[in-house]
C-alpha cells in the first residue's frame, strides 16, 4: 500500500467526491483527523456514507436524512467495518470533513489535514479490521506527508463534535 504523486492510495476503491476544492497554497497535509459515520446511524455496510459523500442521499430513504439533505461534506478516506479502504478525494485536494476547527492555534484544519471516517458511531467499540487497515493507512500517509499530529474531530471541534468517540482506542494509532 502506497500513496502516489497524485495523492490516490494504491489499492483503494476510489469513488470520486465532488465535496473537495483545492487546499490553500503553502498547507501541506500535516495532520490526519479521525472521525466516525453511520448512515443511518448505527447502522452499517449500506451506502448511506458514499451517498452522502457523492451529493445522492435520497433525503426520503430514511427520516435522519431529513436533517442532512443539504450537507455538502466528504473525507478523504472512509474504512468499512470489513476494514475495506474507500478514497473519495485525493490527499492533494481539500476534503471537507473538519468543518469549523483548530488545533495549535492554526484554523480551518481541512486546508492542511486528510480527514478519515471509520464507519461506526460514538456508541460502540470499533473492530480489528478496522484498526489493522486504520494503522497501514497511517503508516503510508506518514511516509507521503509530514504529520504533525493524529487527532480526532472533537480535539479540532470541541463542544461541536464527540467523534471518533469514546470506544476509539487511541494507543492502537500511537
Amino acid at each position: 500500500m502506497r500513496i502516489d504523486e497524485d495523492g490516490m492510495l494504491q489499492g483503494a476503491r476510489y469513488i470520486a467526491s465532488p465535496n473537495c476544492d483545492e487546499r490553500p497554497g503553502g498547507c501541506p497535509v500535516s495532520l490526519l483527523v479521525i472521525h466516525n459515520i453511520s448512515l443511518p446511524p448505527g447502522q452499517y455496510g449500506g451506502d448511506g456514507v458514499i451517498e452522502l459523500f457523492t451529493n445522492r442521499l435520497d433525503p426520503d430513504a430514511h427520516p435522519y436524512y431529513q436533517t442532512i439533505r443539504d450537507m455538502k461534506v466528504s473525507a478523504h478516506f472512509f474504512i468499512r467495518r470489513d476494514g475495506e479502504i474507500i478514497q473519495f478525494v485525493p490527499c492533494g485536494k481539500r476534503a471537507w470533513h473538519a468543518g469549523a476547527s483548530n488545533w495549535n492555534g492554526r484554523e480551518r484544519c481541512n486546508d492542511f489535514s486528510v480527514g478519515i471516517e471509520l464507519e461506526g458511531s460514538d456508541d460502540e467499540a470499533f473492530g480489528e479490521a478496522q484498526y489493522e487497515a486504520l494503522a497501514q493507512l497511517i503508516g503510508v500517509l506518514k511516509e507521503a506527508y509530514p504529520i504533525e499530529g493524529i487527532v480526532g474531530h472533537s480535539d479540532i471541534a470541541p463542544g461541536r463534535k464527540t467523534d471518533p468517540g469514546p470506544y476509539f482506542e487511541w494507543e492502537r494509532v500511537a
